[in-house]
């Protein structure tokens, strides 16, 4: 009478193997799909985000030749620079004291010796150099100006 017992067991097994399967494979799949969900709603839309500034648009302000006698003597420097500033007040503020902008440069272009403007370093250098007069405020007890840039656009020394 032992064989019917254990023929009874034997369905209730694999009964309970089929339930563990179809739950393993139920749990699979709704971790999957919670994955899936958990994906979409984090992933990177752009929408909600601040979207960023459009970029500056550069404001140049070109300034007549300049041509000074160097130091040597014997040879001069013929430059043409455009400033790059922070805005249209700044062309502006420049604009109204121009003369006070030319005088600061030209005693500054003339100073220099010839071989003081050869390498690129030495450019840089001048660049530098006219960007601190420029900067400088233009009246007493006023602002410093927004220079962001110094560009050469021509540079000849004979």
């Amino acid at each position: 009478m032992a064989e019917p017992a254990e023929s009874a067991e034997a369905p209730a097994r694999k009964k309970s193997k089929k339930k563990l399967f179809v739950l393993v494979g139920a749990l699979v799949i709704l971790l999957g799909a919670g994955g899936a969900g958990a994906w979409y709603f984090m992933r990177d839309t752009g929408a909600g985000k601040a979207e960023a500034p459009p970029p500056k648009i550069p404001v140049f302000l070109a300034l007549d030749t300049f041509t000074v006698n160097l130091q040597d003597g014997e040879q001069y420097l013929q430059l043409d620079i455009t400033l790059q500033v922070a805005d249209q007040a700044q062309v502006d503020a420049i604009k109204l004291h121009m003369p006070r902008v030319r005088s600061r440069l030209l005693s500054l272009l003339s100073s220099k010796h010839p071989d003081e403007l050869m390498s690129p370093e030495d450019k840089k250098k001048l660049t530098a150099e006219i960007m601190a007069q420029v900067k400088q405020p233009l009246e007493p007890k006023g602002k410093p100006q927004q220079i962001e840039d110094v560009l050469f656009t021509s540079f000849v020394i004979q």
